[in-house]
């Protein structure tokens, strides 16, 4: 099964088409299909790569697959909170800031899917050369609540930082990745704290530095980035669903790490499909080097994010509860 393109579509209009398909949000049913919202982006390669070479297709036999392209974790929450997708493949951030506001009800952690893939890229005439130098500057990151965002703005408070927003004098735009690659382009922007392949974009296409990657300030350098997740109403109603959905997941995670060639190749066709855009194979490769893809959700680095988002005020005034947020298959199902 191919992912349905609209062919000429630029990366700037994901969010609308997001907003489109959020705004058609249509009650649930028990009709046998699978809506699932994902980024076009490498680190979304398991269902990018998956639904591309028929992986889930074969899996799910005779049940629709229905992708939905997203730009950002918390427009995939929405998705999920509108019954306008079943499944969804986000950040390690917005899924935490959904399970809470859901009253840890509302979503389920099936699956990890990939880990690190995220760089702080500055410049190539900047002066920031460590934290002590982003006083002044304008530092971008993608949406309010994403992983990135919670751990940019982390990274400010652990160095003695704010954003402006907060009294301090570190100017922060949380801007989508297309805005951010043009802003970047012009100058407007000193940094910005960014996914793949974004920031590999930025260091060869712009001639940006990155300064470093993330998975550098983490115990054991790796952090989950990416997880499966899925609305709790839907894994109840439709188990067998849920679970060949996570078997034909973790094949293709073993074909992506066994046929990297492969999966670059596919990555690249996709792309262009999607956003009529041609990314060349060293970028594409370049990012696919910075990424683990793996079903490992890395527990600890969620609890992490969820202390991260917590301290920053994004879980609201009741703390935060993880109990109960990973799906745990019943028996014979």
């Amino acid at each position: 099964m191919k992912i349905p393109i609209l062919a000429g579509i630029a990366i700037a209009m994901v969010g609308i088409l997001a907003i489109m398909v959020l705004g058609s949000a249509q009650p649930d049913s028990d009709q046998n299909r699978v809506r699932v919202a994902f980024f076009a982006n490498i680190a979304h390669a398991v269902p990018i790569v998956g639904i591309e070479n028929g992986e889930f297709a074969s899996h799910l036999g005779d049940v629709p697959i229905q992708p939905i392209i997203v730009d950002s974790g918390p427009q995939a929450i929405e998705a999920l909170f509108a019954n306008s997708a079943d499944m969804a493949y986000v950040g390690p951030s917005p899924f935490i800031n959904g399970y809470v506001k859901s009253g840890g009800e509302g979503l389920k952690i099936l699956s990890g899917a990939a880990s690190n893939g995220a760089s702080f890229v500055v410049q190539k005439d900047t002066d920031i050369l460590s934290a002590a130098d982003f006083a002044g500057k304008k530092i971008a990151a993608p949406s309010i609540g994403n992983t990135q965002d919670v751990s940019l703005r982390t990274f400010l408070s652990e160095n003695g930082l704010k954003p402006a927003e907060k009294g301090g004098n570190v100017i922060v735009y949380n801007i989508a990745n297309s805005e951010i690659f043009t802003l970047f382009a012009k100058g407007e922007i000193d940094g910005a704290w960014v996914p793949e392949p974004l920031a590999t974009i930025l260091v060869e296409q712009l001639g940006g530095k990155r300064l470093f990657n993330e998975e550098d300030l983490w115990p054991n350098k790796q952090f989950s980035s990416v997880l499966l997740i899925a609305r709790s109403d839907f894994v109840e109603k439709h188990p067998e669903i849920v679970k060949r959905w996570i078997e034909a997941h973790k094949k293709t995670i073993k074909w992506i790490n066994e046929k990297p060639r492969e999966t670059e190749i596919t990555f690249i066709d996709f792309y262009k499909k999607h956003t009529g855009k041609m990314l060349p194979e060293s970028i594409v490769h370049g990012a696919f080097s910075n990424i683990i893809i793996t079903e490992d959700a890395n527990s600890e680095s969620i609890r992490v994010f969820a202390e991260r988002a917590n301290s920053l005020g994004y879980l609201g005034r009741h703390g935060y509860n993880l109990d109960g947020a990973f799906y745990q298959a019943q028996a014979g199902v």
